[in-house]
């Protein structure tokens, strides 16, 4: 997701409350405890495939600047791929495009806010006049404000819709023309929150519905074209967006991985646990690459169990 999070100063901590609270008060017996907690936290790591899926392709990341955004575009430069990525963040895109070339790959920071037409039109101008062509898309950017619905203003309801479901409209409007005539591949992030949600996710959750229905029409629109567009459907992944979403941003790292290890345990029925943005970005590949072909109009739910059981 990208990282442009809002949310309301009252209502964001819900997502791991009272397991921060006990995190905080188990750890007050002193910090070398805390660092131990921290450790045994420890979510498992992706390992690269090592495969060269997207050689000689290009690839757009929106979103890219953090999270599953930045795991995808390493990800997709480490598989051979030209990679053109935006997001808000300057300097964090930067680091990316370094982190990239670092590892001896190719890839290119281009500033743009969803909500701007003119921004994402530039976003896909520019990554042509780069490289050239482009194969595959990945649009991955997304906010949130989360509060009861009578308390949103309608600037910061369409905020969201704005960024999560309509930046994801326009993306796509300017990417098509250029996989019109080969064929291409196009996965967006949704959300879990499609699915099954919780309260003060009405503009978030209607968003990220909104966007399965976008993919399933656009499918049908371009499938004759040999273009591919899919639902990624994560669940809770363990990312910036998500900390700043609970208000934890500033909790030390080792008390924030245990809280987020707790309130899993009692909110994803199956692996109770959240995801990596690696295991999530690993996932968008794998729908994005030649692998499987006969994938369009899908919805691919990745979310450790959270969504399977009934309420």
């Amino acid at each position: 997701m990208q990282d442009i999070t809002q949310s309301s100063p009252v209502k964001r901590r819900h997502l791991v409350g009272g397991a921060v609270l006990g995190v905080l008060a188990g750890a007050a017996g002193g910090l070398a405890g805390g660092v131990a907690l921290g450790q045994a936290a420890t979510l498992p790591q992706q390992k690269p495939s090592g495969k060269r899926r997207f050689e000689g392709k290009v690839i757009i990341v929106t979103g890219g600047t953090s999270g599953i955004g930045r795991a995808a575009t390493l990800m997709f430069a480490a598989e051979g791929g030209r990679v053109a990525f935006c997001g808000r963040n300057v300097e964090r895109g930067k680091q990316v495009e370094n982190e990239v070339r670092e590892a001896g790959g190719e890839a290119v920071f281009i500033r743009a806010d969803l909500r701007n037409e003119a921004e994402v039109k530039a976003l896909v101008d520019k990554t042509i006049e780069r490289y050239v062509r482009l194969d595959v898309a990945f649009n991955n950017a997304g906010i949130s404000v989360e509060k009861p619905l009578h308390e949103y203003s309608a600037a910061e309801f369409d905020d969201v819709l704005g960024t999560d479901l309509r930046g994801v409209f326009l993306s796509m409007k300017y990417q098509i023309p250029h996989m019109l005539q080969k064929g291409g591949s196009i996965v967006v992030t949704s959300s879990s929150n499609a699915i099954a949600t919780t309260a003060n996710r009405s503009a978030y959750s209607a968003a990220k519905r909104g966007l399965v229905g976008l993919v399933q029409a656009a499918a049908l629109d371009y499938a004759r074209y040999g273009i591919r567009i899919n639902t990624l459907i994560p669940g809770t992944t363990d990312t910036p967006f998500i900390r700043r979403l609970s208000g934890m941003e500033n909790l030390p790292d080792a008390a924030w991985h245990v809280a987020i290890a707790q309130w899993a345990k009692s909110h994803v029925p199956g692996l109770q646990r959240v995801a990596t943005p690696e295991e999530i970005a690993a996932f968008a590949l794998v729908l994005a690459s030649d692998d499987h072909p006969y994938t369009t109009g899908g919805q691919f739910v990745i979310d450790g169990g959270k969504t399977a059981q009934a309420g």
